[in-house]
């Protein structure tokens, strides 16, 4: 999808130079699924202590219990 997009040449130029990617457009895609996947994890979060899975990890991970 084309678009015509305002943006500050420093800031882009600073994100190409940081993430060593050679253009504007791999910058931006760059950019985009970092911010959905960072915002995706912020939404998970909110369900940190809320939900028991009633999973024993020992056993999932294959040790033996010795007590």
């Amino acid at each position: 999808m084309r678009t015509t997009l305002d943006l500050p040449k420093d800031l882009l130029e600073e994100a190409m130079k940081t993430t060593h990617l050679e253009t504007k457009t791999k910058v931006i895609i760059t950019a985009l699924e970092e911010l959905i996947r960072k915002t995706k994890i912020s939404e998970l979060k909110k369900f940190k202590g809320k939900i028991d899975l009633d999973i024993n990890l020992n056993a999932v991970r294959g040790r033996k219990c010795r007590y």
